[in-house]
């Protein structure tokens, strides 16, 4: 059975803007790029320990770079652009835009 509330829902409300992109420095200095929708508490989890298996063995991690204004599917899409970035590419990225 179809749930048409929720898929009412889906066709009259454009995606939320919530989503952010960010970029970590870990403890050894390498880099970790990832989305939520609530970005304190994120890094709270990866400094935790509870958010990445990749963050966990690196702490503690230092938020150096974020962009908003994302749905949920733009922000994966630019996750996956910065990923294939260079290591190199990233740091320029994070220096040309330190607002942190």
């Amino acid at each position: 059975m179809r749930n048409t509330k929720a898929m009412n829902k889906s066709f009259n409300e454009s995606p939320s803007k919530d989503y952010v992109v960010y970029i970590l420095r870990c403890a050894d200095n390498s880099l970790y790029c990832g989305i939520t929708n609530d970005l304190k508490k994120r890094i709270k989890n990866h400094n935790a320990g509870k958010a990445s298996k990749c963050t966990r063995a690196r702490l503690p991690v230092e938020l150096v770079y974020f962009e908003e204004g994302f749905d949920k599917s733009s922000a994966l899409k630019r996750e996956i652009e910065i990923k294939k970035l260079s290591h190199e590419k990233k740091l320029n990225l994070i220096k040309e835009n330190r607002a942190i």
